[in-house]
């Protein structure tokens, strides 16, 4: 699929698009261009290469992983040290016009771009799963430009403030960890939510999209305050609410289903590693000792 999304490089330096434009770059031999700005913002995401970065006559080494935030009129040009090397980016030109349209809506997308105009920050380095999820909605947004859908420019520009936010949001996090009692918040709402919506299916993907938090977050949350992953404390979940149903007397198969496993025989397993005992064992415990409770009482 990638290969379908990638673009022939250019070494054009200026938009024909009035609001932004998006190239995702894989080739090698790679000819570095000349030192140049540009009227607009770039956005650039380091894949993978041996590339140094010359931003406002500042060489960076960059790492894969690594954001790239160049305002308009700052001098830069990338260098290849290994033209034989594979040389993936991603490269997303917004105009000011159309940054300051999105910022209008929230200055909390103007956070990357200030750090690069006021105090010259240009780089920022991201864990592989933020990167990941960050070039996962960049490669959402190029299939969209290249399809023709109903509501496409409104489904764009919806992708676009989802891009500026995430970005920016990672890097404001990174700059200012969230306090203990934040982080109890957060803890808090993963808890409720995921009791809420047990039986659906819940991963690290879903809950970073419901709470626009990153998932290598929610794994430090959820190990922090429960000593287990997350995916480990939704199946002790599940097990301990089957659990319950068994001893009401539902019906196992059903109540396996209905609360999130996809077949019986991962929650046999699940059920049996849990407690000791196969679902109809426990089933026929608890009915002994309930039998043994009445004669008691009689």
């Amino acid at each position: 699929m990638r290969q379908d999304l990638r673009a022939t490089f250019t070494d054009r330096q200026y938009m024909l698009s009035e609001d932004y434009e998006l190239f995702y770059y894989s080739d090698t031999h790679f000819t570095p261009t000349k030192l140049h700005h540009h009227s607009y913002y770039e956005c650039y995401f380091f894949i993978k290469g041996d590339i140094d970065y010359y931003i406002d006559g500042i060489s960076h080494s960059l790492l894969p992983n690594d954001i790239v935030i160049i305002p308009p009129g700052i001098n830069h040009y990338a260098v290849s040290n290994d033209p034989d090397k594979v040389y993936q980016r991603i490269v997303f030109w917004i105009s000011k016009n159309y940054y300051e349209y999105f910022r209008s809506m929230s200055e909390d997308v103007g956070y990357l771009f200030n750090l690069a105009k006021q105090e010259k920050i240009y780089v920022h380095h991201c864990d592989p799963i933020t990167f990941n999820s960050l070039e996962s909605k960049f490669f959402d947004l190029i299939q969209e430009t290249k399809l023709e859908h109903y509501g496409k420019s409104f489904k764009i520009s919806l992708l676009i403030a989802y891009l500026l936010l995430s970005m920016n949001r990672y890097v404001y996090e990174q700059n200012h960890p969230l306090e203990h009692a934040t982080d109890d918040s957060l803890y808090s709402k993963l808890i409720t939510y995921i009791e809420a919506n047990v039986s659906e299916p819940i991963t690290l993907d879903s809950l970073s999209k419901q709470f626009f938090v990153s998932k290598s977050y929610i794994s430090h949350t959820f190990k922090q305050n429960q000593g287990i992953s997350l995916h480990q404390f939704i199946q002790k979940r599940r097990l301990q609410i089957i659990k319950d149903s068994i001893a009401e007397n539902s019906d196992i198969q059903e109540s396996c289903l209905s609360c999130g496993f996809n077949d019986y025989s991962s929650f046999y397993r699940a059920f049996k590693r849990e407690y000791g005992l196969s679902p109809k064992e426990y089933r026929d415990q608890i009915t002994r000792a309930k039998n043994e409770h009445m004669k008691s009482q009689q």
